[in-house]
């Protein structure tokens, strides 16, 4: 993978790329990589570092220790959503605290973050970065020094913003997937956040009649992502529905309440370039795909798509 990494980035005079690491000196890792990173402690609450990622919009914190700064683990929106009803982790609110979910989104947030972190070295470069997220089919790393101390955190949002030259020829069509998984707007949060620590998901199209049409056509009605039920939880929203201390009480929502329904798309003949540019403007990691045509939803393209497609 690297040295096919390499060979292609070769091909491309305008792409200029370390391609081997310097001993004394950090990477090109370092150019892209995010520097300011939000860390939090052990003893953080589940509910704290949900505020916390929904309030800095981002989508994974590390876990250090208060006085040596070491990393010891981290945690994700996919965790919060599998701590939230979606999968193992929803067994914290369950057995441990009996069913208690006000009593376990106060629990520290060692309970549920992923230890045993796949970490880079600030001397690597972006050919490493892209390798291993593509080998390890992870989204991002935290970037440590020679002290184990985080440095930065690297995206596959950063690589595919530094490489997107490499995927500028390819179509929409050429890359995004086609087997999809939706859902309507009346499915509950318990039953989305489910469906996405399955299948291992970020976001999943919404589909329902089109009430304008005479065929009751499914159209594309929104789309829902991670980012919106961890903003539900961190707008306390949560709180709101908290009428007793059971967990179903705050889960027996329905994400037509949480659904984004100002949703850009991409067309299947759109240049994978432009849709990088969409991504990294909005900020966004994530676009359906509709037939220029029916306006029907054909398709979904992610980041990923874009990261694997400049590999090959």
């Amino acid at each position: 993978m690297r040295n096919k990494l390499i060979n292609k980035i070769k091909s491309y005079d305008s792409i200029n790329l370390q391609t081997t690491r310097k001993p004394d000196t950090d990477g090109d890792i370092m150019d892209i990589a995010f520097k300011d990173v939000v860390t939090a402690s052990q003893s953080s609450t589940i509910i704290e570092i949900a505020n916390l990622m929904s309030q800095k919009d981002i989508r994974r914190i590390p876990i250090t220790d208060p006085g040596s700064g070491k990393l010891l683990g981290i945690v994700t929106t996919m965790d919060i959503l599998d701590f939230f009803g979606g999968g193992k982790k929803y067994n914290l609110i369950t057995e441990k605290h009996q069913g208690n979910f006000l009593s376990a989104i106060n629990a520290p947030i060692k309970e549920i973050m992923t230890t045993g972190v796949k970490t880079m070295s600030n001397k690597d470069t972006i050919i490493d970065a892209a390798t291993l997220m593509l080998e390890e089919d992870l989204g991002g790393f935290p970037i440590v020094n020679s002290d184990d101390k985080i440095v930065g955190i690297i995206t596959e949002g950063d690589v595919v913003d530094k490489l997107n030259k490499l995927v500028a020829k390819k179509d929409v069509q050429d890359v995004m997937a086609t087997d999809l998984i939706t859902t309507t707007p009346g499915t509950r949060i318990e039953g989305i956040t489910k469906i996405m620590v399955r299948n291992s998901l970020r976001r999943v199209p919404i589909v329902g009649e089109d009430e304008k049409s005479s065929t009751n056509e499914e159209k594309l009605l929104g789309f829902i992502t991670a980012s919106d039920i961890l903003k539900y939880i961190g707008d306390h929203k949560l709180f709101a529905k908290l009428f007793s201390n059971e967990g179903d009480d705050v889960v027996d929502v329905t994400i037509d309440q949480l659904m984004i329904t100002d949703i850009k798309t991409v067309s299947k003949y759109d240049k994978l370039s432009d849709v990088a540019q969409i991504m990294m403007d909005s900020n966004i990691r994530g676009l359906p795909v509709v037939d220029d045509e029916t306006n029907k939803l054909i398709g979904i393209i992610t980041i990923r798509d874009l990261l694997k497609s400049i590999a090959e």
